[in-house]
């Protein structure tokens, strides 16, 4: 089955690897016998799909997850290996479509209004007057 991870993007189900194993989630004594933990591995050095700038980027931004170039997710939250399978390529499109995703434009600067810095200057007084009332009086 392929991933699609945007409108511009699909991963093809020939560059998908799949691992099973058993899971320590739920499932009870069904947990002990069956391989329903999800390892889904995708190769991004050497996919097909990705233009060179979309490597580039990916390389960059998931350098963290990658070990030789490949981008790993596991799904255990599940009893069947099925819906853990769906829920690893979910991940793996979540993934790689937030990589991909364009930076946020740059905070602009902003400075505090006269109102606001006179209201805080104010409660900065209320507060002062109130500590000045706990102080013990000066000894005479």
């Amino acid at each position: 089955m392929d991933l699609e991870v945007s409108p511009a993007l699909t991963i093809p189900a020939s560059e998908l690897g799949w691992r099973f194993s058993r899971s320590s989630g739920p499932g009870g004594q069904h947990v002990n016998t069956s391989d329903s933990r999800a390892e889904l591995s995708w190769d991004v050095t050497n996919s097909a799909v990705l233009t060179d700038e979309q490597r580039a980027i990916l390389t960059e931004r998931l350098a963290r997850r990658l070990v030789d170039g490949i981008v790993t997710v596991a799904a255990s939250e599940q009893r069947s290996q099925l819906r853990n399978r769906e829920s690893a390529l979910v991940k793996l499109g979540n993934l790689v479509s937030t990589a991909l995703a364009p930076d946020a434009p740059p905070r602009r600067p902003t400075r505090k209004t006269r109102g606001s810095n006179q209201r805080r200057l104010a409660t900065k007084g209320q507060r002062s007057i109130i500590k000045q009332g706990r102080q013990r009086p000066p000894a005479e």
